[in-house]
């Protein structure tokens, strides 16, 4: 059962990630029938912290507490991503997970539970932008840069922010049943549960070709995505053979010429939701997928979500 949960502070931990823990399990909220669990905020580096925001804060506890929890969060912390951390509290989280404990990370927190060697092997999520780092460092972990959170029972980790809550009460939902995680949500204001993943909250830049033989192609190539355009085509406005351009554009770009222009498609297919209310067959049109159906299902392979849930998580739902 879930019911003894400890949340570990470093110093710099920020505020919002810790935040969403002690508001999920930290919060009574007996009066609504809802599970009140025994939490505890305990430090790894002292009574007497700093978050990141400049606020100290003052911790009864220290890592004796990890020892009887169920659950032992890591919220994330000021450059979590290349600090070391206190052998004391790594030895602690190795101790839980081997007598039964989970432990749960939020966004960069998940550098700590990978320095104790409690991601080799197991996927696992963090903030899209340090993805790249947590898989480099820690080059035995299977980092899934595209989800909200992952559950590789005793270890769940999470992407950034908000993704912790998702966290959270996805293991309320888990232990304690759809309907106690429901109502943590509806107290807290925040759905139960987000459709599609990190993939729609990350900022791709279009991506050009790192020679220039192909440069010229390339530019005329993002100016014509609405119209259909064969390899020879293009290999025509390069002036080479099919097989010499197709050889030179996997070279300079990493991928196909179709794979090219499908991303930018769906690049373009993001601004325009973003930016304007044109009408889903409209924007189809614009980035040459040709009707709704065929934008959607590439939109959907390639982001994580519908345009029309991507449209309403970056514009409200009025503009659905």
């Amino acid at each position: 059962m879930l019911q003894n949960v400890a949340v570990v502070l470093l110093d710099g931990v920020n505020p919002f990630e810790l935040g969403v823990v002690c508001e999920v399990f930290g919060t009574d909220r007996s009066d609504d029938g809802l599970p009140v669990y025994d939490f505890a905020v305990a430090s790894a580096e002292g009574p007497a912290l700093r978050m990141n925001s400049g606020v100290s804060v003052q911790v009864e506890f220290g890592l004796e507490r990890l020892e009887t929890a169920d659950l032992i969060a890591v919220p994330a912390g000021h450059s979590y991503a290349s600090r070391e951390f206190p052998p004391e509290l790594l030895d602690a989280l190795r101790r839980g997970v081997a007598r039964g404990a989970r432990v749960l990370s939020v966004c960069s927190g998940a550098f700590v539970l990978a320095a104790a060697g409690l991601l080799d092997d197991r996927r696992c999520a963090v903030h899209w932008k340090h993805a790249r780092e947590l898989a480099r460092r820690y080059p035995r972990a299977v980092v899934e840069p595209d989800v909200l959170y992952v559950d590789e029972d005793p270890v769940i980790t999470s992407a950034g922010t908000a993704a912790g809550i998702d966290a959270c009460l996805h293991l309320v939902r888990k232990e304690q049943g759809t309907e106690v995680a429901n109502k943590i949500a509806r107290r807290m204001v925040v759905p139960p549960h987000r459709d599609g993943g990190q993939a729609q909250y990350i900022e791709r830049p279009l991506p050009h070709s790192e020679g220039d033989t192909i440069g010229d192609v390339l530019a005329w190539m993002e100016r014509h995505l609405d119209e259909e355009v064969t390899v020879e085509q293009l290999a025509a406005h390069a002036h080479m053979s099919p097989r010499t351009f197709a050889r030179r554009f996997q070279q300079e770009t990493g991928t196909t010429p179709y794979r090219w222009v499908l991303r930018q498609r769906v690049l373009l297919a993001q601004r325009l939701l973003e930016a304007t209310d044109e009408t889903m067959d409209a924007i189809a049109g614009r980035t040459g997928f040709g009707n709704a159906a065929t934008l959607r299902h590439h939109f959907v392979r390639a982001v994580g979500t519908t345009p029309n849930a991507y449209r309403r998580t970056f514009r409200g739902p009025e503009a659905a």
